[in-house]
């Protein structure tokens, strides 16, 4: 207290000198419920290899002793359900959920923070308390029936695992409210370095012409849940334009448009001049939504998701790349455009053996565009080879995009893993095809290094030595699902165990870099199942407003006929990847498709085999769609991922120019498919 008298007795730098204390104790504050939550899911990461062992143990008890335990089934999904529930608060601490960057990266680092905050308080804090206290009570009536697996051998206590879901949610407020004090902070201090940037007119005008945008839309339809529907999609996509995360703005949308229903059910909106409204839709309806997370904390379709994302992270640590890419190089030595063609054949190897894009595209970037930039390539054909090459994995299996696909449409993972095989393989051959007849043609844009020497039967056996353990982990992969071996869940573990043993062979795995492999799968899995989370309720309240009937009834209403309504939605979807990411497009607008695409009587050839030939087909459609959302500006994933480790003498604008080519072989690769139903529907009959 004496020392508190004094220095307010002082008549100098009194009030600074409080402040600072102050702000160094809110800082103090902040950075310790940071380091919890990073505590906590440092801890909890680990559960992952808990997961590979609980895979391999099953697959190993049913194949080894003839014996089948369900508790091990359910272990499986209690980890996934941890992981991914605990690292939603960790992606958020470390600032890793997807965001649209468009505007967003031109904006001041005090702008940032102050959508930041605006966006913590209107869109995630009612999501969150929505979901500590719906899952309180969803957790609390579990304990009181002391619930259990519905499998008489299952686990007991499932009780337990429901209570991840409050308790997760209170660590996401914790992570909230660091971010809070962290950005409230900054914004008290005022620093000239966060003031440099555009300030927020430019938010503010896209946040103008989109409601403009939406009133006008509003006029299109006659009832009041049809413009709530329209004015909702249009709210969603606005705040995309604002950089604040995907998820959240999902998850806020969804919540707020639930309470605009609510009062227009009540009649307390009549002063707008629109009709009442007959939703049914209030707080403790939107709690049903609670259920909907627990089922995906329980899919154990699901579990493969982590377990493939683990699998590439670690087999780009294995050094598999670098082995491939040195041996390749002298292979194709001689030939014109022979590091390109090396680079496009590497990516598809990898993309059957990972199916993370980001870690592909990097990859390749890192080890190729020195060298192509040394080999004088133009920098425009460097930046497109490396960028289609990295998005390969989302198509070819083993893709997670499929996997997400498959729980989402109710169908086989894998049918649409066998599926995708011959256009995943085309789309490559297209980029092969194109290098050749590119590097011939203009021969400046690929030339032959200097000193490059014929390839003999040393380096042949190099590339087979690099190639074999690749493709051994791919066979073991994709064959024993093909062959009916393993699931497709199963034979993720397997994947990411194999992955594990091929970086200990090469003698490339240390401790740190198993860590920095669990800290990617953990928070890669975690901003995906973020956004499931937000489109969970977005997708609940948009149905409940009657949004479903509404896109079917227009997309009804063009009178293409069955094949222009798939090449309208096609259309749509390509048009969507330009500011949507694919996860966005396939769980909320991929579902709403699948009753209007069982209404249009296709005649797709399922070989007697297939269940639902025209769904697998119309899948491996959107599938092939979706991977030029990669490419495509303003929003292409795969051209941050390379801007940021090329070499200074690509500009973003030879990225941009060098992706062309690229997406126009892409959606040729669709045309044949479209052409051709068979290609995507003949594996999966043989395997079958």
């Amino acid at each position: 207290m004496a020392q508190i008298d004094q220095r307010i007795d002082d008549p100098v730098h009194t009030y600074e000198e409080i402040t600072e204390h102050n702000d160094n104790d809110n800082q103090a504050i902040a950075v310790g419920l940071d380091n919890f939550v990073k505590l906590i899911g440092h801890i909890v990461m680990w559960a992952n290899i808990l997961l590979i062992s609980a895979i391999v143990a099953q697959v190993s008890f049913r194949y080894l002793a003839n014996q089948n335990f369900p508790k091990l089934d359910e272990i499986q999904w209690h980890f996934y359900g941890l992981v991914t529930m605990v690292g939603i608060s960790y992606a958020l601490v470390t600032d890793s959920h997807v965001r649209v960057d468009l505007l967003h990266m031109q904006l001041s680092r005090r702008s940032q923070r102050v959508i930041e905050v605006i966006g913590i308080l209107t869109l995630l804090v009612p999501f969150i308390y929505l979901m500590i206290d719906q899952g309180y009570d969803y957790f609390s009536e579990s304990l009181r029936v002391n619930e259990r697996s519905d499998s008489p051998t299952g686990l007991p206590g499932r009780w337990a695992f429901k209570a991840v879901i409050p308790i997760s949610f209170f660590l996401l407020a914790i992570a909230a409210l660091a971010r809070l004090i962290h950005d409230g902070h900054a914004l008290i201090a005022n620093y000239a370095e966060e003031r440099a940037g555009k300030g927020l007119r430019i938010i503010v005008l896209a946040l103008l012409t989109f409601a403009v945008a939406a009133t006008a839309l509003t006029f299109l339809v006659e009832t009041t849940e049809e413009k709530l529907v329209i004015a909702m999609f249009m709210t969603f996509i606005a705040l995309l334009f604002t950089g604040y995360p995907v998820a959240w703005s999902l998850a806020g949308v969804g919540v707020a448009f639930c309470g605009l229903a609510y009062l227009f059910d009540n009649g307390s909106m009549n002063w707008t001049g629109l009709e009442e409204t007959f939703t049914g839709l209030d707080y403790l309806t939107l709690g049903a939504v609670v259920n909907r997370v627990y089922a995906t904390m329980s899919n154990a379709v699901l579990v493969a998701l982590p377990m493939f994302i683990f699998m590439g992270l670690m087999l780009d640590q294995s050094g598999v790349a670098e082995r491939l890419m040195t041996a390749m190089q002298r292979l194709f030595g001689k030939t014109r455009g022979g590091l390109a063609i090396t680079v496009t054949m590497i990516g598809i190897i990898l993309a059957a053996s990972t199916g993370i894009i980001g870690a592909s595209v990097v990859l390749l970037g890192v080890l190729s565009l020195p060298s192509m930039m040394e080999q004088k390539y133009s920098p425009t054909l460097a930046a497109g080879v490396v960028s289609a090459s990295g998005t390969l994995g989302i198509l070819i299996p083993p893709s997670i995009m499929l996997v997400i696909m498959a729980d989402q449409m109710a169908l086989s993972v894998g049918d649409l893993f066998m599926a995708a095989v011959f256009p995943g393989i085309i789309i490559g051959g297209l980029y092969l095809v194109y290098i050749f007849i590119i590097a011939m043609v203009k021969k400046d844009v690929a030339p032959v290094p200097e000193g490059a020497v014929s390839p003999d039967w040393v380096a042949i056996k190099d590339v087979i030595i690099a190639v074999f353990p690749t493709l051994g982990l791919i066979l073991a992969v994709l064959g024993s699902i093909f062959a009916g071996i393993t699931t497709p869940t199963e034979a993720s573990g397997i994947g990411a165990l194999g992955a594990t043993l091929l970086a200990i062979l090469y003698r490339k795995l240390t401790f740190q870099k198993l860590v920095n492999v669990l800290i990617s799968t953990f928070n890669t899995t975690a901003y995906i199942f973020a956004i499931f989370l937000g489109a969970t309720v977005f997708s609940y309240v948009l149905r409940e407003l009657g949004g479903d009937e509404l896109i079917e009834h227009m997309i009804a209403s063009t009178g293409f006929g069955a094949t222009g309504t798939i090449l309208f939605i096609l259309f749509i979807v390509f048009l969507l990847g330009f500011v949507l990411d694919w996860i966005e497009i396939t769980l909320i607008v991929l579902p709403l498709m699948r009753p209007i695409v069982n209404g249009l009587g296709l005649d797709i050839p399922g070989f007697g085999v297939i269940d639902e030939p025209a769904l697998v087909w119309f899948v491996i459609l959107v599938a092939v769609t979706l991977q030029t959302s990669f490419l495509t500006p303003p929003v292409g994933f795969a051209l941050f991922y390379l801007k940021g480790v090329c070499p200074p003498e690509i500009k973003l604008l030879d990225i941009y120019r060098g992706v062309v080519p690229f997406v126009l072989l892409q959606l040729t690769g669709l045309a044949l498919v479209f052409l051709l139903p068979q290609l995507a529907t003949w594996l999966p009959s043989v395997a079958y």
